[in-house]
């Protein structure tokens, strides 16, 4: 049976996958389990719920509400408010849980929920599995005043924004900033940070009813941003996701800036502030090569992780490193924060332009993105791919034709017999025709029977 946690919570589509009795029952079992293994520490337990503003959310936050309370939990319902926010709040109230319902950039149709432990943390792979394990038991059921209160949690966003305000190093005065908020979590949050921080601020895409976030708008559709940057004049786009842990931008002659082009600038940043710890920077094996070269051109270290902002994070904590994220626009600045957070991602590129008097698309020009090609193969035995002598001899053929101006990766698929090929080159034809080659051999190769 598959796991019901992926990589970022519980995912699917709401009322099929996702549903009441399901948030329920997670609910119940998280508040077992965490209260066991001590998060809870014997006193009487206190949670923060919030969504990113979908239609299903409404329905599963009140399932939520009622699992938490009815396992003896006082409940803060936040509404609907970033994931970063929810982490942050789970901290800075001294809650013992934090409970979000999102599925990030997901469409409309799908929902999730993920937990934070005491202090905004996810929680580790074995609290999920634990808890995956006890949904359904029979349990004795608290009564009385030993059930669980829930009271509307009044002051969330201004709780937060005052805490994104409190840790920007440079005000915004100056700046005509786009922001586009995805009909999300972050519509009202995310404009408001940036007027108080100084901005000049135009908004689209913050007109959420429910059914439209994601839709067209937000990181994973910037071509309505760009234009928005265009049409304004403005110095910089900014473009969250559905629950705004992640922020991509536009700089002022509407050209996307990603995610591996935002943390070199702030990784340059931190470290003229001194605050990038060991001048190391953490980011995901997928992070293009541009980067890593202009990133040992400046003296920052770059530490590669596996694929996912859960193992950034666990590495960012292991070696009490300072900041890290993904090219997808996941950035965590550890000082602040527990999780990605596009919102302080968007007010930080924005202070190191205010503070430079430089413009986006010249502080992104530290690295020169060389062209990425990625091709899916279905159908393999991804187990394999590492072992191959074939497919390992063609991937080694491949490194040496591009003697150290590109990079080769093979990546299995976490979740289907799938095998990632991804090739990096200093020209987009001669990366696609390397990433073709290998995908034929991996298919070739490793081909599972009809």
């Amino acid at each position: 049976m598959a796991r019901l946690f992926g990589t970022d919570g519980v995912r699917g589509e709401a009322n099929s996958d996702i549903t009441a009795e399901l948030a329920l029952d997670l609910s119940v079992a998280a508040a077992h389990v965490l209260g066991e293994i001590g998060e809870f520490a014997g006193h009487r337990p206190i949670a923060v719920v919030g969504t990113d503003g979908r239609a299903s959310g409404e329905f599963l936050s009140a399932a939520v509400l009622a699992g938490l309370a009815s396992a003896g939990v006082d409940v803060l319902d936040a509404g609907v408010l970033p994931t970063p926010a929810i982490a942050f709040l789970t901290a800075d109230l001294g809650a013992d849980l934090g409970v979000v319902l999102s599925a990030s950039h997901n469409p409309m149709p799908d929902n999730g929920i993920k937990f934070f432990a005491r202090g905004g943390h996810k929680l580790p792979d074995h609290v999920e599995d634990t808890i995956e394990h006890r949904m359904g038991e029979v349990w004795d059921r608290p009564t009385g005043a030993a059930v669980g209160r829930v009271r509307r949690l009044e002051d969330g966003h201004a709780r937060y924004v005052a805490h994104l305000l409190a840790v920007l190093p440079h005000r915004l005065d100056g700046l005509k900033v786009v922001i586009d908020a995805a009909h999300g979590a972050a519509s009202a949050v995310s404009p408001d940070a940036f007027r108080q921080a100084g901005a000049q601020v135009n908004v689209i895409g913050a007109e959420p009813d429910g059914l439209n976030i994601n839709d067209g708008y937000g990181s994973t559709h910037l071509e309505k941003l760009c234009a928005a940057v265009l049409e304004v004049g403005a110095d910089l786009g900014i473009a969250h996701d559905g629950d705004a842990d992640r922020c991509l931008a536009v700089d002022a002659a509407g050209r996307p800036v990603d995610g591996d082009q935002i943390m070199s600038i702030l990784a340059l940043s931190m470290r003229d502030r001194g605050t990038l710890r060991d001048d190391t920077l953490v980011a995901t094996v997928m992070s293009n090569l541009g980067m890593l070269q202009a990133m040992q051109r400046e003296g920052v270290v770059v530490r590669q992780t596996g694929v996912g902002d859960r193992y950034v994070l666990e590495d960012m904590r292991a070696g009490g490193y300072s900041l890290g994220g993904e090219q997808s626009g996941h950035v965590i600045f550890l000082d602040h924060g527990t999780t990605g957070d596009g919102v302080l991602t968007g007010l930080m590129v924005a202070s190191r332009m205010a503070e430079t008097g430089r413009s986006l698309a010249d502080l992104a020009a530290v690295m020169t993105r060389l062209p990425q090609v990625l091709i899916n193969v279905p159908g393999v035995d991804k187990a394999a791919v590492d072992s191959d002598p074939h497919v390992q001899a063609d991937v080694a053929a491949a490194a040496a034709e591009l003697d150290g101006t590109g990079r080769v990766l093979l990546r299995k698929s976490g979740t289907e017999p799938l095998v990632r090929v991804m090739v990096e080159a200093a020209d987009e034809a001669r990366a696609r025709a390397v990433a073709t080659r290998l995908a034929e051999s991996v298919r070739t190769h490793l081909s599972l029977p009809a």
